[in-house]
């Protein structure tokens, strides 16, 4: 949900912030978001029921097995009511499987990982807003990207299971008063984003870090970085998301911005 155009006034920054921050919660609490998580399972060898999801699900070497006995299961498109082989582990996260009106979310990390998302799930319905700083146009940074001669990766540790490794196209200068600083930049489905702490971490936002999408850069690698936009990792809303990365070392931030959104409630 990057935003390329910089505001002019502090009435209209103001209010294109309003606008930002009105589609991110509505996208929040969407049926099958984020906030629709009730459960999540790490699979083995052995094929397991894991209520309340029906069937029986597994690993067999780099591939998860779904066997619905009975129970219609959909995905990519089809259909199907008997065991399926599916070799997930050069496909993108959270691939859906439908099993009636929930989701169930599936993501390898070496171990297949399944998240069922439920549209009536409490956290989702009893949502009424994340906590965020005040807007201020103090947060908007002039920053250049130095991309790497070639393409490059970097392992993060994760919140709750083991570390990933994430393309990283290179590092993300900026100043913030009178000292120049460094972020790594992460490159996923085509967007450019970072994940940081900050003096704030841990205080009044959430400890594991925030994250912030990067507008494309012009020809030069220049770009605004508008921290008033930095946003919560989804495991700061459920225990169900234990593979949110953690920042890189580099990433750690020694000064506090007060800015974006702080701890959910």
């Amino acid at each position: 949900m990057s935003d390329t155009h910089v505001p002019t006034s502090p009435q209209e920054f103001t209010r294109a912030w309003k606008e930002w921050r009105a589609g991110w919660e509505q996208w929040l609490t969407q049926p099958l978001g984020w906030l629709a998580a009730t459960s999540h399972a790490w699979l083995d060898d052995t094929p397991r029921n894991h209520p309340p999801l029906p069937g029986r699900w597994w690993q067999s070497g780099d591939a998860i097995h779904i066997d619905p006995q009975g129970t219609p299961m959909t995905f990519d498109g089809g259909t199907f009511t008997t065991e399926r082989r599916f070799a997930l582990a050069d496909a993108p996260d959270d691939l859906r499987v439908t099993v009636g009106e929930r989701e169930v979310g599936i993501t390898y990390r070496g171990t297949y990982l399944i998240v069922t998302y439920d549209p009536s799930s409490p956290a989702r319905h009893g949502f009424d807003g994340v906590p965020t700083y005040e807007p201020s146009q103090k947060w908007l940074i002039p920053g250049r990207i130095e991309h790497f001669d070639t393409p490059a990766s970097i392992t993060l540790e994760s919140v709750g299971w083991g570390a990933h490794s994430h393309n990283t196209p290179g590092l993300m200068r900026f100043e913030y008063a009178g000292t120049e600083h460094t972020l790594q930049v992460l490159s996923t489905h085509g967007m450019l984003l970072t994940v940081f702490t900050d003096a704030t971490s841990g205080v009044t936002t959430y400890g594991a870090g925030r994250s912030l999408d990067i507008p494309a850069p012009d020809a030069d690698g220049n770009v605004t970085l508008d921290f008033n936009r930095t946003v919560n990792l989804p495991c700061a809303f459920s225990e169900h998301f234990p593979i949110c990365p953690l920042p890189p070392s580099a990433n750690r931030l020694p000064f506090a911005i007060e800015a974006g959104e702080r701890t959910p409630h």
